[in-house]
C-alpha cells in the first residue's frame, strides 16, 4: 500500500511533537518520517533541522534510555549496552549512558537483585547459587560484578 505524502511542514509540525513527547533516536525518528510519504532528501532535511533546534539529541537519548531500563527494569550494563547498540547509538554516546549510571547505585541494585532472588530458590546451595547467577547475567550484568558480589558472601 503506497502512503500519501503529507508534505514537509504537517511532517515537521507532527515529527516535533513526537520528539518533545519522549527521548527519540535517529533510527526512531527516520523511520516515521517514512512513514509519513516522505521522500530521502525530505527526511535528511527535517532530522537536520531537529537536530539543529535540539529535539533530537542522542546523547541525551542514551542517557535516558540506560536510566530508564536500569531504575525501571534493573538491567544491567551489558545488556543496556547491546540495546543501544541495537538502536543503532554511537559508541561514544552509549559510554556516556552507562557513565550516567552511578556505580555505588548499581552495585546496591545487583546485591538486591541477588538477595531477592535467593529467597525465591530451593535446593542447595550450590544450585542456588548457579541460578542467582544465571538470572543475574541475563539481566545484563558482567561476569565480574556478579563475582565481587558471591565472594563479598562468602
Amino acid at each position: 500500500m503506497q502512503v500519501k505524502n503529507i508534505g514537509t511542514v504537517k511532517a515537521l509540525q507532527k515529527i516535533r511533537h513526537f520528539c518533545a513527547y519522549q527521548e527519540r533516536n535517529h533510527a526512531d525518528v527516520k523511520k516515521k518520517l517514512y512513514s509519513f510519504g516522505l521522500y530521502k532528501p525530505e527526511v535528511e532535511t527535517i532530522l537536520a533541522e531537529l537536530i539543529s533546534d535540539d529535539y533530537l539529541n542522542e546523547e541525551r537519548y542514551a542517557i535516558a534510555f540506560a536510566g530508564g531500563k536500569f531504575r525501571q527494569l534493573k538491567w544491567g550494563k551489558v545488556k543496556i549496552k547491546y540495546a543501544l547498540k541495537q538502536n543503532g547509538v554511537s559508541e561514544y554516546c552509549i559510554k556516556k549512558g552507562l557513565s550516567a549510571i552511578e556505580d555505588s547505585v548499581y552495585f546496591t541494585t545487583i546485591k538486591k537483585l541477588y538477595e531477592a532472588k535467593w529467597k525465591t530458590l530451593d535446593g542447595t546451595k550450590m544450585s542456588k547459587l548457579q541460578k542467582v547467577k544465571n538470572y543475574l547475567l541475563q539481566k545484563g550484568y558482567a561476569h565480574s560484578e556478579i563475582a565481587s558480589i558471591f565472594s563479598n558472601e562468602k
